[in-house]
């Protein structure tokens, strides 16, 4: 296996600049899946749910490690925000809705809530509201690969995080699959160098 410096990690690729390399990035996966089972051991009142569309990769990759290390199916499904959103009205560009894929109760149970990427929180908030029209969990914890920890709008934290960046306003920070994109890594880039 080829090693590759940090120096190597921090160059600019074509405009963008890794922040996570395709061995940190499945080594934060399973960093995250045994912290979780460090708070919900078996997973049994615990449900993992992603919201859509970004979240739900991150879901897919946490389930197939999960039960990789336990041996048992973990619930999961996926959760569309689209009517739920404060910029819904906003948009030129008319949102689509996704799928919403919650076929089990989530009523008294202990919620994951994952997306891919942390910013001013509002997509948390919109997830949020959107949850509770399903029932009344017990307890809601936020999962996120990426906390762009400045610039929040709204007083919400992740309980478990990926990897904390902190970048411009001016700058996106991009989460890549390996069955989406060709390869599993983390991008930042700038609006003006993305077009």
């Amino acid at each position: 296996m080829k090693l590759v410096s940090f120096y190597q990690l921090s160059l600019p690729l074509m405009g963008k600049q890794i922040i996570l390399h395709p061995k940190q990035f499945e080594l934060t996966i399973n960093r995250l899946c045994f912290q979780l089972i460090e708070n919900h051991r078996n997973f049994e009142d615990t449900v993992i749910i992603g919201l859509q569309p970004r979240g739900i990769h991150v879901v897919t990759r946490l389930k197939l490690r999960l039960e990789e290390i336990l041996g048992k199916e973990v619930t999961c499904g996926n959760l569309d925000i689209t009517f739920y959103r404060d910029d819904f009205r906003r948009r030129e560009k008319p949102l689509i809705p996704s799928a919403t894929n919650i076929n089990f109760s989530i009523e008294n149970k202990n919620i994951v809530l994952v997306d891919d990427v942390l910013f001013t929180g509002r997509t948390i908030r919109s997830g949020l509201d959107a949850l509770l029209a399903f029932g009344r969990p017990k307890q809601v914890e936020l999962l996120t690969m990426i906390d762009r920890r400045f610039k929040r709008h709204l007083p919400i934290q992740a309980d478990y995080v990926g990897k904390t960046v902190d970048t411009l306003v001016s700058e996106r920070v991009s989460v890549e699959w390996k069955d989406v994109e060709g390869e599993d890594r983390v991008v930042l880039f700038s609006l003006e160098e993305n077009g």
